[in-house]
């Protein structure tokens, strides 16, 4: 006699929501310890101070100017990946590793990279010097190419799934109307992949205000001039934790904040 067979239901399996809670927990907890532990009463006083204050305008600053820079470099190079599919196996693999690396290249290693490129003594950086007399490490520039370093394969990738996933039916209509290849891109193809690069950008921006390694390897820590958010933050935790919290408490605050406020406007799949 044949076996009744279980009917599907939308209800997941209790392993499988066991797990998802505990990922979840993963988390979450470590921020709401953040949280819970802030120096709510000394917080105003905390994020006043003229330190704190420099370094948040020096961080926004810097995060703006990258996520400009990263959309004029990203969106060309995301066009290129998801056009990539004509070519050959290895090329294409090659592309799309170059675009990755730096997503899972530990920070530090990055810096040291841009230091081996731009630095007085690096491939590129001793010809500026002594041509231009021109150093980059350890300035506001540096903090920005850090920035841009880490930054940019969040927008190169939320381009290219937007690009990926469009229908091409509409640029090819207007080719045959006569339109050039960039009059397609430009006036078909950027509108109709607005969300994808609003989402990359609102990602990239987060993760450059959020930069830590490349940019204390690159750039340093000088106040007023490199010292970001989260480079005073881990300063600020060898000699006064009540800041670093607070310090952290704000990054956290600021990216929740960007995040929630532009994701039922531009990221995909929201709904309005």
């Amino acid at each position: 006699m044949a076996r009744t067979a279980t009917p599907v239901t939308g209800r997941l399996a209790w392993p499988i929501v066991a797990g998802a809670v505990l990922a979840l927990a993963v988390l979450v907890l470590p921020l709401l310890a953040l949280v819970v532990r802030a120096p709510w009463a000394d917080l105003p006083a905390l994020l006043a101070s003229s330190a704190v204050l420099e370094a948040l305008a020096l961080s926004f600053g810097t995060a703006i100017l990258a996520t400009a820079i990263c959309l004029v470099l990203g969106i060309p190079l995301a066009a290129l990946v998801a056009r990539a599919e004509s070519w050959a196996t290895l090329p294409r693999r090659l592309l799309r590793a170059a675009v990755t690396v730096p997503l899972v290249l530990p920070p530090v290693v990055g810096g040291i990279a841009l230091l081996t490129l731009l630095g007085r003594r690096g491939v590129i950086g001793e010809w500026l010097d002594r041509v231009f007399g021109v150093t980059i490490p350890f300035t506001t520039g540096a903090v920005v190419i850090a920035q841009v370093f880490v930054a940019l394969p969040f927008l190169v990738f939320a381009v290219e799934g937007a690009l990926r996933s469009s229908d091409r039916r509409t640029e090819l209509a207007a080719a045959t109307l006569g339109a050039s290849r960039w009059q397609v891109f430009r006036h078909v193809t950027l509108p109709i992949v607005a969300p994808g690069v609003a989402a990359g950008g609102v990602l990239c921006f987060t993760r450059a205000l959020g930069e830590f390694g490349a940019t204390i390897t690159f750039a340093g820590s000088l106040p007023g001039t490199t010292r970001t958010l989260p480079i005073a933050s881990y300063l600020a935790m060898q000699t006064d934790p009540d800041e670093a919290v607070a310090l952290a408490l704000l990054l956290l605050a600021v990216s929740v904040v960007v995040l929630l406020t532009l994701r039922d406007r531009w990221l995909p799949g929201a709904t309005a």
